[in-house]
């Protein structure tokens, strides 16, 4: 306990900065991944070219030269100056937004093919009937692996610590300057994310409740 008492204002900001890195980008990370999955299945081939792109891109690129592109190259193209803090949820929303995309586009698929067929019946446009019908039916059914994509977006906020953010995954190389017992640091950090990632399972599990579909 002296690791945590001793250090717990390192750990209560590293945390507070990890749950900010998440909920900032787990928010972008669903706008862009639902707005790739709209490009995916749009009947325009330039669109869904461009969402397929996009996705065989990123999800084959590791997290770590996403990182290092909107840290160390990004600057270099003098558009927008980034903090680290913001670079890194541009990296994190980037990279996490692929893999929801491909999330929210597997539940539309399970959507019937005449729910699509009657919202064009009833003179929808395939934007209107995407937004009104078809999504809220496919988020509903992808709760579970949407939630896994988060939860994977929160263990990868540690990455961030490699690039001047002083969030969660730094307390180890500060414990170390100081010459405390790492291993000790380290299994106070882990349940720290045990208990984020507990919290995560439990809205997963709510919104499943009150989402459930019936088959």
């Amino acid at each position: 306990m002296n690791i945590l008492t001793d250090y717990w204002p390192l750990f209560r900001d590293g945390f507070l900065t990890t749950i900010e890195l998440f909920l900032i980008a787990g928010v972008a990370s669903l706008v862009l991944g639902v707005f790739g999955a709209m490009l995916r299945v749009s009947p325009v081939p330039v669109f869904r070219a461009a969402g397929t792109l996009y996705v065989t891109v990123v999800r084959n690129t590791p997290l770590t030269l996403v990182f290092l592109f909107f840290v160390f190259a990004y600057p270099y193209l003098d558009i927008v100056e980034f903090s680290y803090f913001a670079a890194a949820v541009v990296a994190l929303s980037v990279y996490t937004s692929a893999f929801i995309c491909e999330v929210v586009r597997s539940g539309i698929n399970t959507v019937p093919l005449g729910q699509a067929e009657a919202a064009r019946a009833l003179g929808l446009t395939f934007s209107q009937s995407l937004a009104e019908i078809i999504l809220p039916q496919a988020l509903r059914s992808v709760v579970p692996p949407l939630v896994s994509t988060l939860i994977a977006l929160l263990k990868n906020t540690t990455i961030a610590a490699g690039f001047s953010v002083a969030e969660a995954g730094r307390i180890r190389s500060i414990l170390a300057d100081d010459g405390e017992n790492q291993l000790v640091g380290l299994l106070w950090v882990s349940l720290g994310f045990i208990i984020l990632v507990m919290f995560l399972t439990l809205v997963q599990r709510s919104l499943e409740k009150r989402w459930s579909v019936a088959r």
